[in-house]
Formats: structure tokens, sequence, C-alpha cells
């Protein structure tokens, strides 16, 4: 059997909250899988704002960041834009779901 490889995407602070626990739920039942929450818009800030043992999952927009004008100082992943992560993993078998 493949991998199981989800891409959770998190496009609001809310949607943030619901793949952190997709995620933590997702792993605890297929431990085998390959998961990314990949965090862009409204979801960027809240991630910087509220840590979480999911973080080595999560990718930070990095358009997001300059666009809003954050600084990453929690050292997070980043991509250079959550549109090419998402549309490259896509095309690379990942299922993704909209958070």
């Amino acid at each position: 059997m493949a991998t199981l490889r989800v891409l959770l995407h998190a496009p609001t602070a809310e949607a943030l909250a619901r793949a952190r626990r997709n995620a933590r739920n997702l792993i605890k039942a297929r431990p085998d899988a390959e998961v990314l929450i990949i965090a862009n818009a409204a979801a960027v800030a809240a991630a910087l704002a509220t840590p979480d043992e999911t973080d080595p999952l999560l990718r930070l927009c990095g358009n997001t960041l300059a666009a809003q004008g954050l600084d990453n100082t929690a050292g997070l992943p980043m991509v250079e834009a959550a549109v090419v992560t998402l549309a490259e993993c896509q095309a690379e078998g990942w299922a993704y779901i909209r958070a």
C-alpha cells in the first residue's frame, strides 16, 4: 500500500486550528502518513502567535509574511508561495484538504 500523503490547507486562524486537529488525528490513525499544513493569509499570524506540537508539519507562506509585514521569529518552516506549493504537491499526488 502506498504511503498516504495529505496536504492540509489553512488560510484562516480557524482553519489552522482545524488543520492542526486533523493532522494529529491523521497521524494517530496512520502513523506512517506524510502530512503537511500549508498556512497562508490570516493563518500565518495565527501560527506565529500560537505554537503547537504540529509546527514541524507547518509551512508558512513567504508571500503572506512579506505582504503582512510579519517576522518569522519562531523560525517556522516556510515556502515561497502557498499557491505554488499547493499546486506542486497536488501534481505529485498529495491529497488536498481545505481545513
